[in-house]
């Protein structure tokens, strides 16, 4: 095993040989203030498989992060701090890339776009008014989209590794519902998040609850002493900021966690929105408290409380927001809702099955119904969804039932029309509208709701059990905190 990994450090050497020797000219005129320890000959930072990243590549990001942490006013870390806890950024990144890219999953400019809009929408901006704030903050546009395309990508690896595994049964919701005082409604059967186009959104309720966090991981496999030393981090940790150290300073140095360098922020959402060891680790606590050590299968976590109470207008949106969609609160009485009763047939982009030949394979198929095929015929032998042996149908679909590129292409359609082929997360799909109808749907959106509630609470923690086994599995070699590679083949 070891000659193997040997092996595979030797390539990436020779791939990267050209490189190395550009980083280190660039190296030499970095500024003096860089300890010069970090210097390495080779300007290599990390090996993550076969790919490398470059103390070039550590040092630019660097540099925008101090700068930003400078403008939402974090303490920055000493620089050789700075520098491994944006590596270790990198580091992940670089996975989530590789496997999404086994898995051919490719964002497009086009979904880029339409995320922003997304957030432009739900901050009640024009896309030009989103362009402005966020330029105001001093990151430029182009920066933003580049992590909001990270930020697409995540979600879309999270939805085809990870949500598919959630399972939420009947019981659960009505034991739910009868905990926040509601009635279980008899309501038909439905599957926890679906598969194909339908991905219901997570619901919301009145309160609101912000969190920060300081991550300690412990490395899957660690022994006891280990987790012992790991947990007197973090009670030294905990210690320094009920000290009155700065929470957000503590956690850009020491946080092990994705939003070290954003002073450890986790957003604002929901309060029954939060994966429910936070929501008890916070119980009590009003905003600017500290809760007690927390552990969960990924390590030790430090919370603060940021802010608790009604939700608010935000006048600016954050640098880089969440594209997870929060519905309004859960309500009673009748709810008139237009259902549509719909029909797709779905072509998966794979490394094999690129997005042009999806397009054009539907395209072929779609002058194929025009000229009078039948689509359950059609779907049935081409469609690669669930739904296929169905006929592509998806029986009565509810408003923000499906992903918002299907539904906006269903809701443009008349009874009996076929779209054009229109992408989504999933694939390329094709959709005819068979016929609409209005029914109060109290019920089934209560049942929704909660149903998606509880799946939020554990899609969060199983997708960073998920995100630690795939580093666990990974060959990395990290040059600037060798100790970090301890346990990794």
């Amino acid at each position: 095993m070891r000659s193997f990994y040997a092996n595979r450090w030797i390539a990436a050497m020779l791939m990267c040989i050209m490189a190395a020797l550009s980083s280190a000219t660039a190296l030499a005129a970095e500024p003096a203030k860089k300890p010069a320890s970090q210097q390495f000959v080779d300007g290599i930072a990390a090996i993550v498989n076969q790919q490398v990243i470059t103390l070039q590549q550590v040092n630019s990001r660097a540099s925008e992060a101090q700068k930003q942490m400078q403008r939402q006013k974090i303490p920055v870390p000493e620089y050789a701090v700075l520098q491994k806890q944006v590596l270790q950024r990198l580091i992940m990144e670089e996975l989530e890339r590789q496997e999404a890219e086994r898995l051919g999953i490719k964002v497009s400019n086009d979904q880029v776009l339409q995320a922003a809009q997304t957030v432009a929408q739900r901050n009640r901006m024009t896309p030009q008014q989103l362009r402005a704030e966020i330029e105001k903050t001093g990151i430029t546009w182009d920066d933003y989209l580049n992590d909001l395309r990270q930020e697409v990508r995540t979600d879309l690896l999270r939805q085809r590794t990870v949500d598919r595994t959630i399972v939420i049964s009947d019981a659960e919701v009505d034991a739910f519902l009868k905990s926040q005082g509601q009635s279980p409604a008899t309501a038909p059967q439905q599957a926890a998040p679906q598969q194909g186009p339908q991905a219901a959104a997570a619901p919301s309720g009145p309160q609101i609850l912000g969190l920060a966090q300081i991550l300690v991981v412990v490395p899957e496999g660690a022994g006891s002493a280990e987790v012992q030393a790991l947990r007197k981090k973090a009670e030294g940790l905990l210690a320094q900021v009920r000290g009155g150290a700065d929470f957000g300073g503590v956690a850009a140095a020491s946080s092990d966690g994705p939003q070290a360098l954003s002073g450890g922020e986790l957003g604002v959402r929901p309060l029954d929105g939060w994966p429910d060891l936070f929501i008890q680790a916070a119980q009590g606590l009003q905003a600017g408290q500290i809760s007690d050590i927390v552990q969960s299968g990924n390590g030790f976590h430090i919370l603060k409380v940021l802010t608790r109470g009604q939700p608010q207008q935000r006048s600016t949106p954050p640098p880089a927001p969440t594209m997870a969609q929060q519905p309004p609160p859960m309500q009673q009485g009748p709810m008139m809702v237009t259902q549509t009763r719909a029909r797709h047939i779905l072509i998966k982009t794979t490394q094999v099955m690129s997005d042009e030949k999806a397009q054009a394979r539907l395209a072929q198929l779609r002058q194929r119904l025009v000229n009078g095929e039948d689509f359950e015929a059609l779907a049935r032998r081409y469609s690669e969804d669930s739904s296929a042996p169905q006929g592509g149908d998806l029986g009565w679909l509810t408003p923000g039932e499906t992903v918002p590129a299907f539904e906006r292409a269903m809701d443009a359609l008349e009874p009996g029309q076929i779209s054009e082929p229109i992408q989504s997360q999933f694939g390329w799909h094709l959709i005819q509208v068979q016929e609409r109808r209005t029914k109060n749907m109290e019920n089934e959106f209560r049942r929704m709701q909660a149903r998606q509630l509880l799946f939020q609470r554990r899609v969060e923690p199983a997708f960073e059990d998920w995100l630690s086994q795939l580093r666990g599995q990974a060959y990395i070699d990290n040059r600037l905190d060798p100790a970090s590679n301890r346990g990794r083949r």
